[in-house]
C-alpha cells in the first residue's frame, strides 16, 4: 500500500527532472554541437577549414561549456549529460590551451633551429664538457706511458690482442690500414661507437645527482681512448691512428660532448637554480637537455653510418682527415652559425 501511494510522487519528480534536464539541454545544446564540431575538426587536422568566426568563438564556447557542465553537476542533471559535456570539456580544454603543431611542422623548427639554439643555450656546459674529456684523455695517456699496466685496466680484455703495449708497427699499421671485412680493429671500433652510446644516455640520464656521475663517465670513457692513443703512439703512429679514429670520431665524440653537456646542465641547474625554485630550474634544464639529446641520437646514427661505410672504404690519412674534418665543421656550423639569426629574432 506505501509504495501504491508514493509511486504517483515519484513519477511526478522524475518527470519533472527530466523536463528540467530537456529544458536545459534546449537552451544551452546548440553551442556545444558547434564547439563539437570545431574540436572534432581541429582533432582531425582540418583547422584549415575553420572560418574566422569559429576560430574566435573557440574560447567563448568553451568557457560556456564549463559553465553548463557546473549547473549540470549542482543541479544533479541528467548522469548521461554529465558525462558528455565532461568529455566534450576535456577534448576542448587541449584545442584551446594545448600546443597545437604536427609532427612535420615540429621537425621543421627542430632542424631549422631549435636544435642548434637548445646547444647554444648550454655552451658553458659544453665548455666544461670539452675539458673533462680533454682531462680524460690524458688522464688515460699519461697512466699507460708510467705504466703500461694500466693498459689492461682501461681496455677491455677482448680486444688486447695486437693493440698493446710493446706490439711492432707493423702488426699495429695493418689495423689501422687492413682490408679486411673484419678486421681487429673494426671490432674495436663497433665496439667504441656501442660503448659511446651507452656512454651518452648514461651521462644525460645520471645529470640529476649534480652531475658528478656525467663527469667521471666521461673521463673514463675517454680515458680508454687515451690508452688507445698511447699504444699507436709509441711506433710514431699517432697521425695515422687519429686520421682512422676522425672520420667517425668527430660526429661520435661530438654527440658524447653534447650528452655529457646536457647532464652536466640539468645538474648543474639543479645544484644551483639561482632565483629560480629547484622544481622549476630542473624542469627548464630538462627541457632544453631532452631536445639536445634528440639530436645526439642522430649524430650517433650519422656516425655509425660513418663507421659502417666510409671507414671501410677510405684507406688514405688524408682523405680520412678530410671526412672527418668536413664533419666537425659541418657540425660546428650548424650549431654555433646557423639559426642565430632567427633565434635572436623570435626572442
Amino acid at each position: 500500500m506505501a509504495n501504491m501511494v508514493t509511486d504517483p510522487a515519484i513519477e511526478q519528480a522524475i518527470e519533472t527532472a527530466a523536463l528540467k534536464s530537456d529544458r536545459f539541454r534546449l537552451e544551452r545544446e546548440a553551442d556545444w554541437v558547434r564547439l563539437e564540431d570545431i574540436v572534432t575538426k581541429m582533432e582531425k587536422g582540418k583547422a584549415r577549414r575553420l572560418s574566422d568566426e569559429d576560430v574566435l568563438a573557440l574560447p567563448t564556447l568553451y568557457r560556456t561549456l564549463l559553465s553548463s557542465l557546473s549547473i549540470a553537476r549542482e543541479s544533479s542533471l541528467d548522469a548521461g549529460l554529465i558525462d558528455y559535456l565532461e568529455g566534450l570539456a576535456l577534448r576542448s580544454y587541449f584545442m584551446v590551451y594545448g600546443t597545437q603543431t604536427s609532427f612535420g611542422r615540429w621537425l621543421k623548427g627542430f632542424f631549422g633551429g631549435g636544435w642548434s639554439q637548445s646547444i647554444r643555450e648550454i655552451k658553458l656546459d659544453i665548455w666544461i664538457a670539452l675539458f673533462v674529456m680533454i682531462a680524460g684523455t690524458l688522464i688515460g695517456y699519461v697512466l699507460v706511458a708510467g705504466d703500461s699496466d694500466w693498459f689492461y685496466a682501461l681496455v677491455p680484455g677482448n680486444f688486447a690482442d695486437t693493440r698493446v703495449p710493446g706490439a711492432s708497427e707493423a702488426a699495429l699499421r695493418e689495423t689501422l690500414f687492413s682490408t679486411k671485412e673484419h678486421d681487429g680493429l673494426g671490432i674495436f671500433a663497433a665496439y667504441l661507437f656501442s660503448n659511446n652510446t651507452q656512454v651518452a644516455i648514461l651521462a644525460f640520464a645520471l645529470g640529476f645527482a649534480f652531475a658528478v656521475p656525467s663527469i667521471l663517465l666521461l673521463i673514463h670513457n675517454m680515458a680508454l681512448l687515451g690508452a688507445m692513443v698511447w699504444v699507436f703512439a709509441q711506433r710514431g703512429l699517432t697521425v695515422e691512428f687519429l686520421g682512422w679514429l676522425s672520420i667517425h670520431g668527430t660526429t661520435e665524440l661530438f654527440a658524447i660532448l653534447l650528452a655529457g653537456a646536457a647532464g652536466i646542465h640539468v645538474g648543474r641547474s639543479i645544484a644551483f637554480p639561482g632565483a629560480k625554485s629547484h622544481l622549476k630550474a630542473a624542469s627548464d634544464a630538462g627541457k632544453r637537455a631532452a631536445l639536445v639529446m634528440a639530436g645526439v641520437v642522430i649524430m650517433l646514427i650519422c656516425a655509425g653510418l660513418l663507421e659502417g661505410f666510409a671507414r671501410q672504404l677510405i684507406n688514405d690519412t688524408g682523405l680520412r682527415y678530410l671526412v672527418g674534418g668536413v664533419m666537425l665543421t659541418f657540425w660546428l656550423v650548424y650549431f654555433f652559425v646557423f639559426g642565430r639569426n632567427r633565434a635572436e629574432g623570435n626572442s
